[in-house]
This record gives structure tokens, C-alpha cells and sequence, in this order.
């Protein structure tokens, strides 16, 4: 039986243009085996968070701007492109965010989950891990946990490492350390559990985004693995997100 596709893409006029020409080409399923996403990284994060939970793999194809975990465009041979692709499969981060008032707030991020001041002062924060304080006080515009899949986006912009998925650790990563100065950020396991405490956190407010959901005027943060939960993306034979990862580590 050939593949059943479904086809989404971002508002760029491109994308939904290309979009347009696939649906008249390939046809379309509303019981898909495989969702077509055609846009940026953004979007492809965008259609992981909305599809991972009907366990249907996602192949995304760039019709953006940096397309990192994208496919290259072509309108010809994508059944055999899906059909022989490599997949790969990201588990996310869970985020469990407590503002000023104690409400409690959760959200998974596939990307990272990031701290960032919301005013001119800097933010002040206490990082524990498993429950031992670890670094008591961090000056900081913010900080963030990534994902392996997460690394070579803000991670690595924030100056971060970039980890194999196989590698199975997060980083922990400053942004913009003003004290202490020389702090680059740690390798972490994937099973550890990181808690930032917002010091001052009245006068020094924090917000805090799991991918794409936002918190603000938080008080702490706990970042946790989410083993449990997984999405699949496809990535061309030859071309999958290993390559990739040691591409990026080579280039100039």
C-alpha cells in the first residue's frame, strides 16, 4: 500500500504555495502515515507539539530560514524520500513553572526551556540539581536547559554545546553570565532534575518558555526529562540528525 501523506505548512506565502502544489501531486489523507511539514524550524517545532501525541512521523521540508532539522526542498520522488528515510525520535523536557502568586504551571519543550529577565536588570538565579544547590547565585540575563535535539538552536547561539542524541545529557547553559563572569555552563545527564530559584524575584523579574509557552513573573522552575513521551522526525537516507550534529560541529 503507498503511503497516506497529509501536508501543513507555515504562513510564508513560499509555503503555501509549495504546499498547494504537493497536495495536487501526492493527494492527501485525513488518517495520514506521515504529516509533510513544509516551513522553517519553527514551524516543524510547532507541528511536533501538535502531532507527537498520534504517534505520526513528521518530514519536514525547508521553506524557511535555517532549516536545521529540515529536509531540503523537491517536489519529485517524496514517497521514495519518506519511504527510505532515516528516523529519528527526541523525547521532550517538562516544564513545571510557579509564579509570584504559587499558580503552578506545566508545558513540554522539545527544543529547551528557557529563563530570561523581563526588565533592564539582570536576573539573579539559584541552579540546584537533584536537590543540591549547585551554583548559588547566578547574574545572568537568563539560562536554559536543551534538549540534544534543542542544542544547535538557542543553545548553541548562547554559545552551548552541541550533543548527539545518543549522548543522552542536557545542557545547561547560561545567557549573557555577568557573574560569575568566566561560568560557560555544564553537561548534564538526562535523568537530572534542574530547579532555578528566582532571587529578588519582585525586583528582578523572570519569565520563563517552554518552546513556544511562555510564563511570567516566575518565582522557581523545575526542568525534567519526559522519557515517557517521544515524537519521530524523518530526515533524508544519508543526511539524518547525526550527520547533521558533526556537519555543524565542522563548519566555519
Amino acid at each position: 500500500m503507498p503511503l497516506k501523506l497529509a501536508f501543513t505548512a507555515s504562513e510564508r506565502p513560499e509555503a503555501q504555495a509549495a504546499c498547494a502544489v504537493l497536495r495536487k501531486r501526492y493527494g492527501e489523507s485525513n488518517d495520514p502515515d506521515v504529516i509533510v511539514a513544509l516551513g522553517g524550524d519553527g514551524w516543524l517545532l510547532e507541528c511536533v507539539h501538535a502531532h507527537f501525541r498520534d504517534e505520526r512521523p513528521i518530514f519536514g521540508m525547508n521553506m524557511g530560514s535555517i532549516g536545521f532539522l529540515l529536509n531540503e526542498y523537491r517536489e519529485s520522488d517524496l514517497m521514495a524520500r519518506i519511504e527510505s528515510a532515516e528516523q529519528t525520535r527526541i523525547s521532550p523536557l517538562r516544564m513545571t513553572a510557579t509564579n509570584g502568586r504559587g499558580e503552578v504551571q506545566e508545558a513540554l519543550a522539545f527544543n529547551e526551556v528557557s529563563l530570561l529577565r523581563q526588565t533592564h536588570q539582570s536576573a539573579k538565579l539559584r541552579i540546584l540539581i537533584d536537590g543540591k544547590a549547585r551554583l548559588e547565585e547566578l547574574i545572568c540575563d537568563g539560562a536554559l536547559v536543551a534538549t540534544p535535539a534543542g542544542s544547535t538552536a538557542y543553545n548553541l547561539s548562547a554559545h552551548g554545546p552541541i550533543i548527539p542524541l545518543d549522548a543522552q545529557a542536557l545542557a545547561l547553559t547560561p545567557i549573557s553570565a555577568f557573574r560569575p563572569r568566566r561560568w560557560r555552563g555544564a553537561l548534564l545527564p538526562h535523568s537530572a532534575k534542574v530547579r532555578f530559584e528566582v532571587l529578588e524575584c519582585d525586583k528582578r523579574p523572570v519569565a520563563a518558555s517552554a518552546d513556544t509557552f511562555e510564563v511570567r513573573h516566575i518565582r522557581e522552575v523545575e526542568v525534567v526529562e519526559a522519557p515517557e513521551l517521544s515524537a519521530s522526525i524523518l530526515f533524508d537516507a544519508g543526511n539524518g540528525y547525526d550527520e547533521r550534529v558533526l556537519t555543524e560541529q565542522f563548519s566555519s
